[in-house]
């Protein structure tokens, strides 16, 4: 592997001036630029990355810490982290947490040994201590999807509420009356913001949500099942119900059709976190979207605001609520329900 004397070698030009077109000072010459360009090109010569980070004390490498690699919305998330990232000439390393306040301590930990230049964390909870000291230490950071109350770190988040409403009155105007929902883990601000948004759009319709109709689930679809299960074992079963994310959505729809029951004909399914799965499933699911590519981008853009020295801005962008036919919308042999509710736009079948 060629080396940075090899370089000199080939450029015909001193070590000390081909470091410094490598480190892009601005005193060399054009012609030293173009020759020492030249001669890398020739060699194949890469420099050295840990090297260069001990000279610099950067690294040019952002570390990500997710909930969940196996939910949908976060692999999504994680590829436009690192698109923007490499736009912007850094590098990304992923941990999983698996919803796990001890993983989540351990990637910290890790990727801060690595000489992370700053930390992108979808928090597992109310703040594992490792990420908690990491953010009172001044690691550049900032928070994406969820967030930690009370924690000085820029929060780059949708806010559903608006969406949830929407999907209430959508559901109101198709004349269901009796929802539920599958809640996510109360520890966790989406968990109990999505909760709340739904309760609070039920008054505004004059309906409640009694305790029965709330299942505690964990954003996996095991407990999108089991709670599921539990909905259909009582007297009154709801008539929707509404998964607070995309993979307890689809354990809910395991649960349905294991009992030889069909959605919407039998019960109706509505999910927060629309996946590209939800358009092949036998009815298309109704679905909250959250801006994901662009929530990725913005909190790229908020963390190297950070890590080169500018305040980076916390950012929320609207979700929307994507209709489609599982809720009973038309076309699923039921009737013919009253149109849905105006606020909302519904998406064309797939051809």
């Amino acid at each position: 592997m060629a080396g940075i004397k090899d370089v000199a070698a080939e450029a015909g030009l001193s070590v000390a001036t081909v470091s410094r077109v490598l480190n892009g000072h601005p005193s060399v010459s054009e012609d030293a630029r173009r020759r020492v360009t030249e001669a890398v090109e020739r060699l194949g010569y890469r420099p050295n990355a840990v090297a260069r980070s001990l000279r610099t004390d950067q690294t040019r490498t952002l570390g990500l810490v997710i909930s969940d690699v196996m939910n949908p919305y976060f692999t999504e998330l994680a590829r436009s982290v690192e698109e923007e990232a490499r736009a912007l000439g850094y590098s990304v390393i992923i941990g999983n947490a698996d919803e796990r306040p001890d993983l989540q301590d351990h990637h910290v930990t890790t990727l801060l040994d690595r000489r992370i230049d700053g930390l992108l964390v979808s928090p597992t909870d109310g703040g594992s201590p490792g990420m908690l000291g990491a953010a009172r230490a001044g690691t550049p950071m900032v928070f994406v999807d969820r967030w930690i109350p009370g924690v000085d770190v820029p929060v780059v988040r949708s806010d559903g509420r608006a969406a949830v409403r929407d999907l209430v009155a959508h559901l109101h105007a198709l004349g269901h009356r009796r929802l539920a929902i599958i809640a996510g883990p109360a520890a966790t601000t989406t968990g109990r913001e999505r909760v709340d948004a739904f309760r609070e759009a039920l008054a505004a319709h004059g309906l409640e949500l009694p305790d029965a109709y709330i299942g505690q689930g964990d954003f996996q679809a095991g407990s999108g099942r089991r709670v599921t299960e539990g909905f259909l074992d009582l007297a009154e079963p709801p008539e929707v119900v509404f998964a607070a994310d995309n993979l307890m959505a689809l354990g809910a729809l395991d649960a349905i059709r294991a009992r030889g029951l069909r959605v919407p004909d039998d019960i109706g399914l509505a999910a927060f976190d629309d996946i590209p799965w939800f358009v092949h499933t036998d009815p298309p699911v109704t679905a909250v979207a959250q801006p994901t590519r662009e929530l990725g981008r913005a909190a790229v853009r908020a963390l190297v605001d950070r890590i080169e020295g500018r305040p980076g801005a916390s950012v929320t962008l609207p979700a929307r609520l994507v209709v489609r036919r599982s809720c009973g919308e038309g076309g699923t042999g039921t009737g013919n329900p009253p149109p849905p509710y105006e606020g909302v736009r519904r998406e064309q079948p797939q051809s």
